[in-house]
C-alpha cells in the first residue's frame, strides 16, 4: 500500500478523522510513507469537505460508527498492530467513545496516542471550542502581525491549525515512534496550538527579552516596519516582495534600481524608514511585475513576486522543482521534505468514507463472516 523506499514504510497510523491539524498531520505522514487508515464516520464528516479532500490523500477509508458499541471494539483492534493513532477530539470524547489512551494502550502497550488540540489536555481552558485565530491570539502571535496602527491580521490559519498544530502532531507522533521503539512503551502526545504556535514565536520572546521587540506593530524588522521588508505595489496593480536585509543584498537593490547613495548608506537609520519607504516605493511604481522580474532575474536581492495561486505553479523555479502537482484534477502542494532530491511518495486521491472497510477489516483478521455481521450491524459501513 505504500511506496517501500519511503522514510516511513512499514509504520501504520489511525487516524481519527477530524478537521483542520489532524487531517493535515496525516497527510504529511502519509506523504512520507506511512500506512494512514481514516475512521471515517459513515457518510462522511460534512466539515471535512473543500480543502480537506487534499489533506485527506494517500490514505485508506474505514467507516466506523463510534458511537455503536461494536465500532469501539473495531477502532481497537485495528491499534493492535498500529504504531500510532491520532485523536482529533476534545479531551474527554474519545475517553466517552471507549477510546482513550487506557482503551487503546492495553490492547496494544507500544501505541503512541497523539492528541491534537487547541487548548490542550489540561488547563481551565482545556474543555472549551475555539479555532485557529482564538488559538494564536492567546499566544501573542496574533498580536504581533500587522500593519503600523492597524488591527492584527489573521495570517489564514496557518500559524495554529497547520504549523502549531498538524506539524507539531506529525513531529510528535515520529518522536514518539521513535520512543516506543526504542523502549518497547507507547506514549501519550499532548499537541495544544497553543504550545506549537508560542514555540513558532521562540525568536522574538528572545527578542523581547533582549529589549528589541516592543508591543507595537508594523515597527520591527520583519513586520513591515523596515523599508527594505516589505511589499510594494507595481505599476500594473501587482505587488512585489523585497526582503534585502544583508548589507550586500540591499546595495545590489539600490544598483538595479538606481537608488540615491543616501539611501544606500543609511539603511538602518529608522528615524528615515518612512522618508526611503516612500522613495523606494516610487522606483517600484515605475515598472510593470513582469519587467521587475526580468531586471532582478538572477540577482542577490532577495526579491520575488507576489503570486497568487493560480500563478505558482507556473513560476519557473517552482516548475523546476515540481513543488505543485495534480492529482485527480487538483492542483496541490507536493510531498514535502524530499529525501535526496525527490518527493518521497506519489499522492493519491482522497478515498470516500468506508472504501476500504472490507480490506482493512480482512487485513485485521477479521472474517469475513465477522464483518458481514459488524455491517449488519451498523457498526461499520462499507462501499
Amino acid at each position: 500500500m505504500v511506496d517501500n523506499e519511503a522514510p516511513l514504510a512499514g509504520v501504520r497510523i489511525i487516524e481519527l478523522a477530524g478537521i483542520g491539524p489532524g487531517p493535515f498531520a496525516g497527510m504529511m505522514l502519509a506523504d512520507l510513507g506511512a500506512d494512514v487508515i481514516t475512521v471515517d464516520r459513515p457518510g462522511g464528516n460534512p466539515w471535512a469537505e473543500g480543502g480537506h479532500d487534499v489533506m485527506f490523500r494517500s490514505r485508506r477509508s474505514i467507516a466506523v460508527d463510534l458511537k455503536n458499541p461494536g465500532g469501539a471494539e473495531v477502532v481497537k483492534e485495528l491499534c493492535r498492530d498500529a504504531d500510532g493513532i491520532i485523536d482529533t477530539y476534545r479531551p474527554g470524547v474519545a475517553e466517552r467513545l471507549g477510546i482513550g489512551p487506557q482503551d487503546c494502550l492495553v490492547v496494544n502497550p507500544r501505541l503512541v496516542y497523539g492528541r491534537v488540540t487547541g487548548w490542550g489536555q489540561d488547563g481551565p481552558m482545556a474543555s472549551l471550542p475555539g479555532h485557529d485565530i482564538n488559538y494564536i491570539a492567546l499566544t501573542g502571535a496574533l498580536h504581533a502581525i500587522g500593519r503600523r496602527g492597524g488591527p492584527p491580521t489573521a495570517p489564514l490559519n496557518l500559524v495554529g491549525d497547520f504549523g502549531g498544530g498538524g506539524m507539531l502532531m506529525a513531529f510528535g507522533m515520529l518522536a514518539g515512534i521513535l520512543s516506543a521503539r526504542a523502549t518497547g512503551t507507547g506514549r501519550v502526545v499532548d499537541a495544544a496550538m497553543i504550545d506549537g504556535a508560542s514555540a513558532l514565536m521562540a525568536m522574538f520572546h528572545a527578542l523581547r527579552g533582549k529589549g528589541d521587540f516592543s508591543a507595537d506593530r508594523g515597527t520591527h524588522l520583519l513586520d513591515s516596519g523596515a523599508f527594505f521588508y516589505d511589499v510594494y505595489l507595481t505599476r500594473d496593480g501587482q505587488w512585489v516582495s523585497i526582503g534585502a536585509i544583508e548589507t550586500q543584498f540591499w546595495h545590489e537593490l539600490c544598483d538595479i534600481l538606481d537608488l540615491p547613495d543616501d539611501m544606500r548608506r543609511n539603511q538602518f537609520d529608522e528615524t528615515r524608514w518612512e522618508e526611503f519607504r516612500t522613495v523606494l516605493a516610487g522606483r517600484i511604481a515605475m515598472h510593470d511585475r513582469a519587467e521587475l522580474d526580468e531586471m532582478f532575474d538572477g540577482r542577490n536581492t532577495c526579491y520575488a513576486p507576489v503570486l497568487s495561486l493560480s500563478e505558482v505553479a507556473d513560476h519557473p523555479h517552482n516548475a523546476a522543482r515540481k513543488t505543485l502537482i495534480e492529482v485527480d484534477g487538483v492542483q496541490q502542494a507536493a510531498p514535502a521534505p524530499r529525501f535526496d532530491g525527490a518527493p518521497p511518495t506519489t499522492p493519491r486521491p482522497q478515498r470516500k468514507p468506508g472504501q476500504d472497510s472490507r480490506d482493512v477489516l480482512i487485513e485485521a483478521g477479521y472474517s469475513v463472516a465477522d464483518i458481514d455481521q459488524l455491517i449488519e450491524s451498523g457498526a461499520v459501513s462499507s462501499l
